[in-house]
């Protein structure tokens, strides 16, 4: 019975873990604990592997009916749908926060507010122009099939998820305690969260090696692509925690969103290198 319970537990907290990252609905019987979203932190790769996964057979899908462009630009709607714009939002409200060479205080303020500005104006536009970019390139006949450009699209929203996750354990709260959008969430994650959610983003990515291997495609350039890429990202993740510890004393809610974004689009960026590269 405890073994069950144990499972049941797990199960909730996967699922708090979609209802937060995601607009899915989940069911009624998975109810509601504050503390459950300090424990929902772990699955946070597992979420971002689904939505790379719903990216990834829309980009699959388009692909077969349109040009590469039209088919990444359907592609990155169907995620920003599922997610709700939610790390987008973070992105945007961090840029206009930060883009300026304003106080703490009057970053922490800019950020509560709903409105968006220039520098977030134009922080979203480069953001999903490049996004868009890198993909169309992953996606052109340089590629023999789609294998690789939805290898990268599951892999990168799940590692970039991992990262607000480790901020969250190496960073103090920066925002305004009062205020926060998730007081549990925000104030803390155990290390066991954190090596349960390394673990599991590592699982993904062995689960993507095994799909190829059984499609009896090479599986070298795939290895040497996701090393690549968490090289990389880990360098973006370090940049964040910097950046957000120089202006705001430690991360917000919108910050780790903004980690996410310049995290998944390094490791695009990174994965597309290898074609690309002479």
């Amino acid at each position: 019975m405890n073994v069950m319970n144990a499972i049941l537990h797990e199960a909730r907290l996967l699922l708090t873990a979609v209802q937060f990252l995601t607009r899915v609905p989940i069911p009624r019987w998975v109810g509601y604990q504050p503390e459950w979203l300090q424990g929902c932190l772990r699955y946070f790769p597992v979420v971002g592997a689904l939505i790379g996964l719903v990216g990834a057979l829309a980009l699959a899908l388009a692909a077969a009916w349109w040009p590469p462009a039209v088919a990444v630009v359907l592609s990155m709607a169907c995620t920003v749908w599922l997610t709700g714009c939610f790390h987008e939002d973070g992105w945007a409200d961090t840029c206009d926060a930060l883009g300026g060479t304003v106080s703490r205080e009057r970053a922490l303020e800019i950020m509560k507010d709903s409105r968006i500005g220039t520098y977030g104006s134009v922080g979203l536009i480069l953001m999903l122009g490049l996004k868009a970019a890198v993909l169309v390139s992953l996606t052109t006949p340089l590629w023999p099939d789609m294998v690789s450009a939805m290898m990268a699209l599951i892999w990168c929203h799940t590692a970039s998820r991992l990262v607000p996750v480790w901020l969250i354990r190496l960073m103090p709260y920066g925002g305004d305690v009062a205020h926060a959008k998730a007081k549990p969430l925000a104030m803390q994650v155990t290390n066991t969260g954190v090596i349960i959610a390394t673990l599991l983003m590592l699982l993904v990515a062995a689960a993507l090696w095994g799909a190829l291997a059984c499609s009896g495609r090479p599986t070298a350039a795939l290895v040497s692509d996701v090393l690549r890429s968490l090289v990389v990202m880990a360098v973006g993740a370090a940049f964040c925690a910097h950046w957000f510890m120089r202006r705001l004393g430690g991360f917000t809610g919108d910050t780790l969103g903004a980690s996410q974004q310049i995290t998944e689009v390094l490791g695009l960026l990174s994965w597309l290198m290898a074609t690309h590269t002479p």
